[in-house]
């Protein structure tokens, strides 16, 4: 009963510049505006080339997406490459649904800061109440637009991209200009010039490889891209060039304009604070509407690829599904349980322990698919054993690093992840276990 309804996908309907201005929202909208404070938090004075080194790990990774999706195009994206590597069974269900939470964990990070930047206008007011209600507000705004279809969303996303794009280049150009090229944030304080190894420079690094992971989201466009077996592959490439030049440019127009302590200080909101000394109310006004810009345009198009996804395991009899008298298929039933699932998450949690949980699930989904390509697919999409056991390699090395941090800094974190990845495991092996013996 649960697969009666087809999640239906309109071929052709999405095109390679609106898989690339999805692909850049997603990642435009959690990374630069969420991220650089708590980065710079990490990594310290080296930041920016925290940026840099995740987007040189975010390369690697890319390499199997590519490869995969050139020989899989699919609108199950990650969900079908896995399924390919391992089967129907529990190591696909988990990693798919360890992308899924991450996505979705990225789109209540958005909200927020979502929330967060709207409330610079009005002296941070109130944050505790309204960041929340916002935030909500914004995931309101992107299920009433998803629903709408993918025409909608395709040139939308495209405007969004590029004013957020031009606008951040400029605004970053301007600011560089204003500092005088400085570069205050690049210097550590006297007091903390210790503090910043390479542990909590490469904990920085992962935080940062979070901040281009929304290129996977072009991957569960596979099946309504034109001509999905080239384009899909492009749209990755492109839209972390763009990014990766767009990062470094803001990051060092932030350190021109802000010490480190005040970028610190600031982390939730840092992009507002830099504007601030180099052109006042205007550049906040500025960077909070580019701030709105970036996180409507990123859950728009995070929420469409993620309700799809969790469409494909339906279809594949990975996960359960129930109608609870909704109307329409399965397509629209999962958009509805993403934003609510976004909802509670931005209601319950904060910036900081919100974009950890991503960061951990998001890495261990990201090693299992280059395991996968690496022990099972590698021959039939010709795909280098030495790329694929690098990329793995600097995920561990990350992910340790950023577990040491957090172990720390903010255990709980670990604990949460720790608990729900025994949840995603024990249900799956229960659930599919379940299906095996109905069949």
């Amino acid at each position: 009963m649960a697969n009666t309804k087809s999640s239906q996908y309109k071929t052709n309907s999405l095109t390679l510049i609106g898989a690339i201005s999805m692909g850049t929202a997603v990642i435009i909208g959690a990374g630069i505006f969420a991220l650089t404070g708590q980065i710079a938090e990490l990594a310290g004075p080296a930041f920016p080339l925290a940026f840099l080194v995740a987007a040189i790990i975010a390369s690697f990774s890319a390499y199997s997406y590519v490869k995969l999706s050139n020989a899989y195009p699919s609108a199950g994206g990650i969900a079908m490459f896995l399924k390919e590597a391992y089967g129907v069974g529990t190591i696909t269900a988990v990693g798919a649904l360890l992308m899924s939470f991450s996505m979705i964990i990225n789109e209540s990070l958005v909200a927020r800061t979502f929330g967060t930047y709207v409330l610079r206008l009005f002296d941070g007011a109130q944050e505790a109440v309204l960041v929340p209600v916002l935030g909500v507000g914004l995931l309101t705004l992107a299920f009433i637009i998803n629903i709408s279809g993918n025409r909608l969303i395709d040139r939308l996303s495209l405007v969004l991209s590029a004013i957020k794009i031009g606008g951040i280049a400029l605004l970053s150009l301007a600011g560089l200009w204003v500092s005088g090229f400085s570069f205050e944030g690049l210097k550590a304080p006297t007091q903390a010039s210790g503090e910043y190894g390479i542990v909590g420079f490469m904990a920085g690094v992962a935080l940062a490889i979070l901040a281009y992971k929304g290129f996977t989201t072009i991957t569960n466009s596979g099946s309504e891209i034109k001509e999905p077996h080239k384009n899909v592959g492009r749209a990755i490439i492109y839209s972390i060039a763009i990014c990766v030049a767009l990062y470094m440019l803001m990051a060092f127009a932030v350190a021109g304009n802000l010490s480190l302590p005040e970028i610190i200080a600031a982390k939730n909101f840092a992009l507002a604070e830099a504007a601030m000394p180099a052109f006042g109310d205007f550049g906040l006004i500025s960077v909070v509407f580019l701030a709105i810009i970036a996180t409507v345009s990123g859950v728009i198009a995070s929420v469409f690829a993620v309700s799809r996804m969790l469409a494909m395991l339906t279809d594949m009899k990975l996960i359960p599904h129930k109608h609870f008298g909704m109307p329409g298929g399965i397509q629209k039933h999962t958009l509805v349980y993403t934003i609510v699932i976004a909802m509670l998450l931005t209601i319950f949690f904060d910036l900081s322990r919100i974009a950890s949980l991503g960061a951990i699930f998001y890495i261990i989904m990201d090693i299992g698919v280059h395991w996968g390509v690496f022990k099972n697919l590698r021959h039939k999409i010709d795909a280098k054993p030495w790329i694929l056991l690098t990329a793995i390699a600097l995920d561990v090395v990350v992910l340790t690093a950023f577990i040491i941090m957090k172990a720390q800094s903010d255990v709980f974190v670990l604990y949460v992840s720790v608990v729900l990845l025994l949840l995603i495991v024990s249900f799956e092996r229960f659930y599919l276990g379940k299906v095996r013996q109905q069949a």
